[in-house]
């Protein structure tokens, strides 16, 4: 299972789950993370921005320990400039990660980017390239989506923190038509919401203002769309 995602947290927001229940199950489990997030301080007094570089990388690698996920790779870009790298600078690194790893399965951002930030719309992009490239025959490019009823329930919420920065995001797909509908057990929850709080400068503000019962409701499953099968 290889994941490609822009920031460290996309990952545990849109897949924690199948990547600890892959881990449980011995799978390999890969995650790449463009940027380390440098642009992502919410309060320059404790986090100042010329920090965050480091405070996310801690955080990052303390959320996948959660999970139990023991390969990660840097992309080594800037926080909010991936749509300025050389498409096929990006793509090659991509791929590059791809011939390695050899995946089953890719998770990423679709052309939405999820909240519509740039830096998703061109990993999504990267990794859409690198598949149709490098992927081995039968693997499969999966991009996340919610529901329309995951869309109704939390995203006014979210909006309060201007998570979704586009009109038309976040995406969202009808459960029939959901390649992936992963309703997590209440361990794997649990696991996901630990490593959802290692992310400590980005999510405190949100656990203060919606509370435990929010986060739970709103990351108890995780949903995918099939993008497209290799060969």
């Amino acid at each position: 299972m290889l994941g490609v995602w822009a920031h460290p947290d996309d990952e545990v927001y849109l897949s924690a789950g199948l990547m600890a229940d892959a881990v449980r199950r011995g799978q390999r489990v890969v995650c790449v993370t463009a940027t380390r997030g440098e642009e992502g301080s919410w309060d320059e007094e404790r986090w100042p921005t010329s920090e965050m570089g480091k405070v996310r990388e801690a955080e990052m690698m303390a959320s996948l320990q959660v999970l139990g996920v023991t390969e990660h790779h840097w992309l080594d870009y800037y926080d909010g400039t991936c749509t300025g790298v050389p498409p096929e600078e990006g793509v090659g690194r991509v791929r590059s990660l791809m011939e390695e790893v050899s995946p089953r399965s890719v998770f990423t951002f679709g052309p939405d980017g999820m909240t519509g930030h740039t830096d998703h719309k061109a990993v999504c992009a990267w990794t859409t390239k690198a598949f149709e490239r490098a992927a081995p025959t039968g693997s499969r490019l999966y991009y996340a989506t919610q529901t329309p009823e995951w869309a109704e329930e939390f995203v006014p919420q979210l909006n309060q923190f201007n998570v979704f920065m586009e009109p038309g995001t976040p995406p969202v797909t009808p459960k029939d038509e959901l390649a992936i509908d992963f309703e997590l057990p209440a361990d794997v929850l649990s696991q996901k919401l630990r490593a959802i709080e290692a992310h400590v400068s980005q999510v405190e503000g949100m656990l203060n203002a919606f509370g435990q019962d929010y986060f739970r409701r709103a990351n108890k499953a995780e949903f995918f769309r099939l993008a497209s099968v290799k060969g």
